[in-house]
């Protein structure tokens, strides 16, 4: 909000500044080149005359521009910015055709030259300055900005700049005693001013039509692959409205992803975008794609994830080219078994879709665990005992200093957790292993126990 406040100042500052440069050059101008009875200097005060308009415009506009968006304008206020433009170009294309009118009119009839003194020479050289320190200074501020109201300015301010140079050609022409002079220098001033015109004309509707400013979607696609998790993307589209970008990505993503871990791609994606262009709005839609490197398991997740199913446990055994799948299916207890079986079923179902219908599922189906099962913490003296027999389980084994032994009561039965340590270098599948005779020679001591969850790590592991 700070940076958009200071823009907005910076833009309203520099507009203000201009209309009191457009106003006084106008008015020198024009005193000046009546006195003398130059064509191409009136033409030149009246083209300042315009600037003076636009300038006025540009200056009422940025004020509006810059407002955010609201519920009638989603987009922002940002194409007040364009419009202004087109309107000062139609302005500018008037003046032209005026002036091309006047001058075609006094090459016909031989207006005599203008009177020739050095007045106008040093009013036209203040112009010059004035107009290239504007110019520059609107320019500048454009480009940080990216206002198009202020550019159009900018590019009044330089055609200035030319039209003076070409009315001081055909002051020396005229003095130099070619009396078409004068007419020919208010000619180039109209050329000069129809080109500007037609400039602005063509990138303000451009803007207006919504055409991509170019490279800019090179550079948002750039800065959206750079973002771990997108695996590429499909469709594109920018369009920008005042100084802002507003973009519009498809992008595809893991199908196997939580929705948590996409959220946090999009957010990156977006931060991502405005660090290669400053003002840009991203709207980011994922679309879940199948990667070629998903592990069968994976695969059966994502199938059951789709059907808003619990499963765990799921091993994979590749039977001389069958594939041979066991899941444990989690479903409410109180569910009837024909309505379990048929979830079962339509689970199988998928899986042998995905992978041949000679594919062997079989599905071990179970009690969904509560999501917050009431418990409290055991008494010391069965927390000592369960401990106690811990130690003499792994008193000579690979796993070893079994400690902060926890066990509690809950209404599904004793939970017991338990860390121990095992040599850094032991493979997972050996600790785990060890792990798991442990367990089950503990349930075996204690057949009130339903689960035993352990932690190893190596030693002095903190």
């Amino acid at each position: 909000m700070t940076a958009l406040t200071n823009d907005t100042s910076k833009k309203t500052s520099v507009a203000a500044i201009s209309v009191l440069a457009s106003g006084s050059m106008a008015l020198a101008k024009l005193v000046v080149g009546i006195a003398i009875g130059s064509l191409a200097l009136i033409s030149e005060a009246l083209h300042s005359s315009i600037d003076l308009v636009a300038t006025i415009i540009t200056w009422a506009v940025v004020r509006v521009s810059d407002r955010p968006a609201d519920d009638e304008h989603h987009y922002g206020h940002g194409k007040f910015e364009s419009l202004s433009a087109l309107g000062v170009t139609a302005l500018l294309y008037i003046l032209a055709g005026g002036i091309l009118v006047e001058a075609w009119s006094r090459l016909r009839e031989g207006t005599p030259p203008p009177t020739i003194s050095a007045v106008p020479f040093i009013v036209l050289f203040i112009d010059i300055a004035v107009n290239f320190w504007r110019a520059r200074a609107l320019h500048r501020a454009a480009r940080e900005t990216r206002s198009q109201a202020l550019e159009a300015d900018a590019l009044h301010f330089a055609s200035d700049v030319l039209g003076s140079f070409a009315v001081i050609a055909g002051l020396i022409l005229a003095g130099l005693g070619f009396w078409w002079g004068d007419a020919a220098a208010a000619i180039a001033v109209a050329v000069m001013i129809g080109l500007l015109g037609l400039k602005m004309t063509r990138a303000t509707v451009e803007t207006l039509l919504d055409r991509a400013p170019e490279g800019v979607t090179e550079k948002a696609e750039a800065a959206i692959r750079t973002v771990p998790g997108v695996v590429d993307i499909e469709r594109t589209r920018v369009r920008m409205v005042g100084p802002t970008y507003f973009i519009e990505t498809i992008a595809k993503v893991p199908r196997t992803y939580p929705i948590d871990r996409v959220e946090e791609i999009k957010r990156k994606a977006q931060q991502a975008v405005r660090d290669a262009l400053g003002d840009a709005d991203l709207t980011f839609t994922a679309v879940p794609v199948a990667r070629d490197n998903e592990s069968v398991r994976e695969r059966i997740m994502v199938i059951a994830r789709n059907a808003g199913l619990a499963v765990h446990h799921v091993t994979v055994h590749d039977l001389g080219g069958k594939l041979i799948v066991s899941i444990d299916l989690e479903v409410d207890g109180d569910m009837p078994l024909v309505e379990a079986h048929d979830v079962a079923h339509h689970l199988e179902h998928h899986i042998r879709d995905e992978f041949g219908e000679d594919a062997e599922v079989d599905t071990h189906i179970e009690p969904l665990e509560p999501e917050l099962p009431h418990g409290t913490d055991a008494p010391a003296e069965r927390v000592a005992a369960i401990r106690a027999a811990l130690a003499e389980i792994a008193a000579n084994g690979a796993i070893h200093d079994v400690h902060n032994v926890r066990v509690r009561d809950t209404d599904a039965g004793e939970i017991v957790n338990f860390h121990c340590r095992a040599a850094p270098s032991m493979s997972v599948i050996k600790v785990h292993q060890g792990v798991d005779e442990i367990e089950r020679a503990l349930r075996r001591a204690f057949p009130t126990i339903k689960r035993v969850i352990s932690h190893a790590e190596p030693p002095h592991a903190q």
